[in-house]
């Protein structure tokens, strides 16, 4: 039943890459298994269709935000939408400077900034079912766990440090729904990333809990084996709203 559920999921994702814009990647319905469960919780939960970018936004695309949105520039930000290092590696308010390049994905804004983006764009950030279940799938399979060389390179990227300057935003390799840079490029907002249990689809579940963080909890984590989404789950369980990181970005989700 697993097996066929995979098999149909990844069938849909390269019928659904036909119909699939530029920026924007159909993602079709699947499921998502929490790392985080108790013993009476779903096992999976269904995620439905959506779209999802291809790629982080970027400096430049991000430039334009600031430009059309002059309460988001650095110098007009209040401290309760963003910390101090809110775009500190730009040379101005709508100037990038000799050390960010257009191409590379912005990094250094906040959930706040990155919400208000996606909502400028037509669009939402992903939320954390959505996120992790598009990154869960492989190069070549819908389960990237069956796929020892996309294993191998998730295990790679966790362990190497971000390079001093990042390189150009879609320079990763895509996944089997033409989805790049999930892994191995900044770490990535998601709508709910202070909700460390997802008991549904998060789009429409009001009884998160909010405040919950790594620690004792994960002695009821099902998949012991997968450090890199422990390591997600630390870095968004440590973050608040307005944090700003120099790893730190985000990319654009949309509603089918």
């Amino acid at each position: 039943m697993r097996l066929a559920r995979h098999l149909g999921q990844a069938v849909a994702a390269l019928l659904f890459a036909a119909t699939a814009s530029a920026d924007l990647v159909p993602i079709p319905a699947g499921f998502y298994r929490p790392l985080f469960r108790g013993e009476t919780d779903a096992k999976e939960i269904s995620v439905r269709a959506f779209a999802l970018a291809a790629t982080p936004v970027t400096n430049g695309e991000f430039l334009e935000f600031v430009r059309a949105n002059p309460k988001w520039q650095r110098s007009h930000m209040k401290r309760l939408f963003a910390d101090d290092g809110y775009l500190k590696h730009w040379a101005g308010d709508t100037e990038l400077g000799e050390r960010c390049d257009p191409s590379q994905p912005v990094t250094w804004v906040s959930w706040f900034a990155a919400k208000s983006y996606a909502g400028w764009k037509g669009g939402r950030l992903p939320t954390t079912a959505e996120w992790e279940m598009v990154a869960s799938a492989g190069f070549t399979k819908a389960d990237g766990a069956k796929e020892p060389e996309f294993v191998k390179a998730v295990a790679r990227w966790y362990a190497t440090p971000a390079p001093e300057t990042l390189p150009a935003a879609g320079s990763g390799r895509a996944n089997i729904f033409g989805v790049r840079d999930l892994h191995g490029l900044v770490w990535e907002w998601t709508s709910d990333f202070n909700s460390a249990i997802v008991t549904g689809d998060a789009r429409g579940d009001t009884g998160l809990e909010r405040q919950l963080f790594c620690g004792a909890g994960s002695l009821g984590a099902k998949d012991t084996a997968n450090f890199p989404a422990f390591m997600r789950f630390g870095f968004r369980s440590s973050l608040k709203a307005a944090y700003t990181v120099h790893n730190l970005g985000f990319r654009i989700a949309k509603d089918e």
